[in-house]
């Protein structure tokens, strides 16, 4: 079995790191078992912990947050294969072949019942995301339809479609974002789904 690892999308490059001690402290400081060479980074970040059910993920009071799969966590939070963690500008992508093969739980939180062109529209959205910048907006109508080879308005029709499955009211500002992070935080886009696009 191979063992459980992370890989890391920062501005130098992607990287592989197994995971092989039970803890693992995350930062920007110098004695990190993982350091991440990025000033948005706190000195000690957050750390990965193996509990008996699988890898657990916990912010450590840092300044700018902890994220999986687009949310922010507030206390130890279960990770799975292929959650993305982002931490600063960094994307940690967590790999577990043991995991990868367990049911997963969906709660009342997990993605709505999406149609496969649905579903491409979320992922061209989100795929800006993967951009270094910290605050990368998520892509327009043009370049959705310019990448499916749809118009703009029925980008519009599957986008309006989609605010509804996800709950994001007409009221709501930033719709393409919220929808781009709910769709993360949801597991209905992973960063497997956007690496695997381009």
């Amino acid at each position: 079995m191979q063992l459980p690892s992370v890989e890391i999308w920062e501005l130098e490059g992607v990287r592989r790191v197994d995971l092989t001690t039970d803890r693992v402290s995350i930062g920007n400081g110098p004695g990190n078992d993982l350091v991440l060479h990025d000033p948005t980074v706190s000195r000690l970040h957050a750390s990965l912990e193996m509990f008996a059910e699988g890898w657990c993920v916990t912010d450590l009071g840092s300044s700018n947050g902890t994220f999986v799969n687009g949310g922010r966590i507030w206390g130890a939070h279960r990770l799975r294969h292929g959650d993305e963690v982002r931490i600063g500008t960094c994307r940690l992508l967590f790999r577990s072949t043991a995991d990868a093969a367990a049911p997963l739980t969906v709660g009342a939180d997990g993605p709505p019942l999406l149609t496969a062109r649905e579903r491409e529209v979320l992922v061209v959205l989100c795929r800006p995301l993967l951009a270094r910048d910290l605050f990368t907006e998520p892509a327009s109508i043009h370049e959705i339809g310019t990448e499916l080879v749809v118009s703009d308005a029925a980008v519009k029709q599957h986008l309006a479609k989609l605010f509804d499955k996800f709950e994001i009211g007409p009221d709501q500002s930033h719709r393409r974002a919220c929808l781009a992070n709910a769709a993360l935080r949801r597991g209905a886009v992973t960063l497997s789904d956007l690496r695997g696009a381009e």
